[in-house]
Order: C-alpha cells, then structure tokens, then sequence
C-alpha cells in the first residue's frame, strides 16, 4: 500500500470516551500518551499504534481492541 493512500480502519475513540464520561486528557495520563498524541489517533491521522498503547487503552476504557478500532470498506 503506497503511502498516499488512506486507510480503512476507522477509531472509535470519541464514542468510548464519551459512553465513559472520561476526558481526552484524563485517559492521557492514565495510559501515559501525550494528549497530542491520542488526539492524532482519534481524529483517525494515526499511522500506527503500538501494542503497549493499545492494551492501556483497553485496560482504562474496559473494552477490546475490537470496540477501539474497525476496517471500514471504502
């Protein structure tokens, strides 16, 4: 896949943080990201997450990489 083209997995950050009543800058520190960095992953403009990032977040919304993330067919 070139690097021009988009992706197809969409973040369903905002929801999660919303259903929980948690803050974009809260859930920062709790998992240990930059606030700028976790917004660049739910405004979909991430290129890549690591496995530590995801399992934290995991752990402090209570959900699956599943409710996080999902491919969308263009």
């Amino acid at each position: 896949m070139p690097p021009e083209d988009p992706h197809q997995i969409e973040v369903h950050l905002d929801r999660l943080l919303e259903e929980r009543g948690i803050t974009l800058t809260d859930l920062a520190e709790r998992v240990g990201v930059t606030p700028v960095n976790l917004s660049i992953l739910k405004n979909g403009r991430a290129k890549a997450i690591r496995f530590t990032t995801l399992s934290a977040l995991c752990r402090e919304l209570d959900c699956q990489p599943g409710d996080l993330l999902s491919h969308s067919k263009l």
